[in-house]
């Protein structure tokens, strides 16, 4: 069973705005239905350390990397590839592909340790 106190002390010391539209991302993208292979994520990405987290329109991006940013990640928002939208009719993958960001992150210290880049 989860104990909520066992969380680590960094996530007991965020402010409450910034968990709470964390947490409305995370429940928005739960409610998403995908298939697995649109799920995966950049292969060169996902080998460098990166983590695909989401899909979202250009201003949840940006307030996204900023709360990544702010929990000590990494952030890179990548445009949405042609695999996560292939299913989608020509309409809405060209709304995709100018208004839309895939969310990576990576600990922030782990590509200064290994020397690992990424595309920012």
């Amino acid at each position: 069973m989860h104990d909520p106190d066992s969380r680590d002390s960094e996530s007991r010391d965020l402010p409450p705005e910034t968990t709470k539209s964390l947490s409305f991302v995370v429940q928005h993208e739960a409610h998403r239905i995908l298939s697995e292979e649109q799920l995966q994520g950049d292969p060169e990405l996902l080998a460098a350390g990166w983590q695909r987290r989401f899909i979202a329109d250009s201003q949840r991006a940006k307030e996204a990397e900023q709360l990544y940013r702010d929990l000590g990640f990494e952030v890179l928002a990548e445009p949405v590839s042609p695999e996560e939208i292939k299913d989608d009719c020509a309409d809405c993958q060209l709304v995709m592909a100018l208004h839309f960001r895939t969310i990576y992150t990576r600990k922030r210290d782990r590509g200064a340790r290994e020397g690992i880049g990424g595309r920012e």
